[in-house]
């Protein structure tokens, strides 16, 4: 099928993949193949065409599903380009509140499922397509077939429109001529996907060899998770009340809620934080069951002289100080998330100082008195989030976990010598890649022959907790 479409004085051919052409074979990753012969997992990186300042213009209803595509496109192809997708729904903030949850759930939709997009993608053009706006246009159109197949026709008339308000309306007709085709050739282009091991666990190769390697018998637990809706877990200030006595209320306000663990509530259904009894009060937070073990496995004693070295968004520091009074110390690198912190402990009640810093540089703002206690919840790849932050597993290169441990190394060996002998140092990832973990505190009890390793949990990403881990070192001298 060729699609002729008129720019200007140039006329653009794209040829589709027809009905009839015969589907390229599967690259299917067997599960013993080395992720080094495997091309990098890829964003190409999209020229903006000259004079297109947005994706979008206000010549569509705001409640139209045309304009909802259009958000949501707006929001992928910004992660195509290298933004996180928090960063790229944040430009989506003046948006009326229904178009931009229509929008953040195709975005989210589409990137939990990128590889299967970009798989049929791949299949309906011959070429690939360079203006990012519109592959980020068809991969939520096609999304949209996929979870509402019975809305069809809709989703492609309202995709055919979105593409008028996009370089001029040049790709309008290969926007229709992609998505009719991919309903004429579903069935086939789906079971040649069926062969794809990126298509169909929906990670890039190289992280799920890396999870063959270091699960083999818990990698498609792993990946199951990573794909899923995350769920939305409550940590009770009980400074205030008990977690019972908050479930208490929110059943009477007509949500369902189960105790997870000790102190973790999960909600049924998730809602917004204003629908939540006493949010704005500090009754409680939004955190995850695995993330509210921090605070339990480090439990400082009373009056205790605390560091938590990359704090931000402040939960592991709030969580600190529900439990008991402690003289917290909470650094981050970023200003704007240091915010975050204050932010956060000014709504909970809570107080602690807080100061924008490098953890890693203490002669740059350590005063000499040393740690009773120290969190560090060091950066790492974040492997253990995905089902929360997809665009994660799309943004990450393979050589970034090295990049990540050596930052890691650092971050120890600098705060190690600010503890005080008999003190106790947890450190934390949210990964499940064992580089960042256990072979991190292995290399660093060689380093340090004074360190003991108290107790080690690798929580792997499940319905009821994202995936993490912690390993509790104490300072013998």
């Amino acid at each position: 099928m060729r699609i002729i479409a008129a720019c200007g004085r140039y006329r653009i051919i794209i040829m589709l993949n027809s009905l009839h052409q015969r589907l390229p074979r599967s690259t299917a990753l067997p599960a013993n193949s080395s992720s080094a012969d495997i091309p990098r997992s890829r964003f190409a990186r999209v020229r903006k065409p000259a004079g297109e300042a947005a994706l979008a213009v206000a010549s569509l209803p705001a409640d139209s599903l045309g304009w909802s595509f259009l958000l949501a496109a707006r929001a992928v192809a910004a992660v195509r380009d290298g933004k996180s997708l928090t960063e790229a729904l944040l430009a989506l903030g003046k948006e009326a509140s229904a178009a931009r949850a229509a929008a953040q759930d195709a975005a989210y939709g589409v990137l939990r499922r990128h590889a299967l997009g970009d798989f049929i993608l791949g299949r309906l053009l011959e070429k690939p397509l360079t203006h990012g706006a519109t592959h980020a246009l068809l991969l939520v159109a096609l999304y949209r077939l996929e979870t509402r197949p019975e809305a069809a026709h809709t989703v492609v008339d309202q995709a055919v429109i979105a593409a008028g308000e996009l370089a001029g309306g040049v790709f309008k007709g290969l926007v229709n001529g992609v998505l009719r085709n991919f309903l004429r050739q579903r069935e086939a282009l789906l079971a040649a996907a069926a062969n794809d091991d990126e298509a169909t666990q929906q990670h890039p190769r190289w992280w799920l060899a890396r999870l063959r390697r270091a699960y083999p018998q818990d990698w498609q637990q792993i990946v199951a998770a990573g794909n899923s809706q995350p769920p939305m877990m409550l940590r009770v200030n009980q400074r205030q009340l008990t977690p019972a006595g908050y479930a208490a209320r929110l059943e009477a306000a007509g949500h369902s809620v189960r105790l997870v663990g000790e102190s973790a509530l999960h909600l049924n259904k998730p809602v917004p934080v204003d629908a939540l009894p006493g949010f704005y009060q500090g009754l409680v937070s939004v955190q995850d069951a695995g993330a509210q073990r921090a605070a339990v496995l480090l439990d400082p004693a009373e009056g205790a002289y605390v560091l938590d070295a990359c704090a931000a968004p402040g939960g592991k520091s709030a969580h600190l100080l529900e439990r008991c009074n402690i003289d917290l110390l909470a650094l981050d690198i970023d200003a704007t998330r240091t915010r975050r912190i204050e932010e956060n402990l000014q709504r909970l009640g809570l107080s602690a100082s807080v100061r924008v810093a490098d953890c890693s540089k203490p002669e740059q703002w350590w005063d000499g008195r040393s740690f009773d206690a120290i969190l560090a919840d060091v950066p790492c790849s974040a492997s253990g989030v995905v089902r929360r932050h997809p665009d994660i597993k799309w943004l990450r290169r393979e050589g970034d976990i090295r990049r990540f441990a050596l930052t890691q190394t650092a971050i120890l060996d600098a705060l190690w010598p600010l503890l005080k002998p008999g003190g106790k140092l947890l450190y934390a990832t949210c990964s499940v890649f064992p580089e960042e973990n256990g072979a991190q505190i292995d290399a660093f009890l060689v380093r340090q022959p004074g360190a003991e390793r108290l107790n080690e949990v690798q929580l792997l990403p499940q319905e009821e907790h994202d995936g993490f881990y912690y390993a509790l070192l104490r300072k013998a001298f």
